[in-house]
C-alpha cells in the first residue's frame, strides 16, 4: 500500500477494489422506485438547458458525498470530521442534491412531479427512518458524545462554525477527527454510487441525443 499524506487529505491506495455492484444494491424494494424512475424519464423532455440547470446540483451532490466518505468510519467510532464537523448527515445531503438534481434534468412538467414525488419520499420515509436508526446506534456505542453531537450539529442543514470537541472528551470522541482516505470509498460502498449516479446522468443524456 502506498500513503501519501498532505495537510489533512491522506490518499490511500486500494490493495483490491471490491465489485461495485453489490448484492443489498440489487435488493428486489428498489425495483419500484426504477420502475417510477423510468417511466418519469420516458414520460420527461430533457434538454441541454435542463440539463445545465440540474447539473450543478448533481455535482455538489456528489462532492459533499466524496469529502463525507472520506471520513466515514462505521461503527469503529464517531466520525466527527470533515463535513461531519457541519452536518450529522452529509450522505444525505449528498443524496437529497443528486436527486432534486436529476429531477431538474427532466424537465417541464417530469421535473415538477418528480421533484414533489422525490421530496415527499426523503423527507417522510428515507431521512426519519435513517436518522432514528443511526441515532439509536450511536447513541447505544457513544452515549454522552454522541448526545452532545446531536444536540449541536444540525442533521441535514449545515451549522455556519465548524463543530469541536471539548478538551475534557473522552478518547471515542477525539478520535473522530481523522484524515480524508480514498480507501473509504470501497468500505462504504461509494464506488457503487458513483456508478449509479454516473449511469442516470448518461440516460438522461441519452435521452437529449436519440429522443
Amino acid at each position: 500500500m502506498i500513503r501519501c499524506i498532505a495537510g489533512s487529505v491522506r490518499l490511500d491506495t486500494f490493495d483490491r477494489v471490491r465489485n461495485p455492484i453489490r448484492p443489498k444494491n440489487l435488493n428486489p424494494r428498489f425495483i419500484p422506485a426504477a420502475l417510477l424512475a423510468g417511466g418519469l424519464l420516458l414520460w420527461s423532455h430533457p434538454s441541454w438547458g435542463s440539463i445545465a440547470w440540474g447539473g450543478p446540483l448533481v455535482l455538489a451532490g456528489i462532492w459533499v458525498r466524496v469529502w463525507a466518505v472520506g471520513y466515514l468510519v462505521k461503527t469503529a467510532r464517531l466520525t466527527t470530521g470533515g463535513p461531519y464537523a457541519y452536518v450529522r448527515h452529509p450522505l444525505y445531503l449528498g443524496t437529497l442534491l443528486i436527486g432534486l438534481g436529476m429531477v431538474a434534468m427532466l424537465g417541464g412538467a417530469a421535473a415538477l412531479s418528480g421533484a414533489v414525488l422525490f421530496s415527499l419520499w426523503f423527507g417522510l420515509a428515507y431521512l426519519p427512518r435513517k436518522e432514528q436508526t443511526e441515532a439509536d446506534r450511536l447513541a447505544a456505542l457513544y452515549g454522552p458524545c454522541f448526545a452532545r453531537y446531536r444536540d449541536e450539529v444540525p442533521a441535514l442543514f449545515p451549522r455556519s462554525s465548524r463543530w469541536r470537541p471539548v478538551e475534557t472528551a473522552d478518547a471515542s470522541e477525539r478520535h473522530g477527527q481523522e484524515s480524508w482516505q480514498l480507501s473509504r470509498f470501497d468500505t462504504n460502498n461509494e464506488l457503487g454510487t458513483l456508478l449509479a449516479v454516473g449511469v442516470a446522468v448518461g440516460l438522461v443524456c441519452a435521452r437529449v441525443l436519440l429522443f
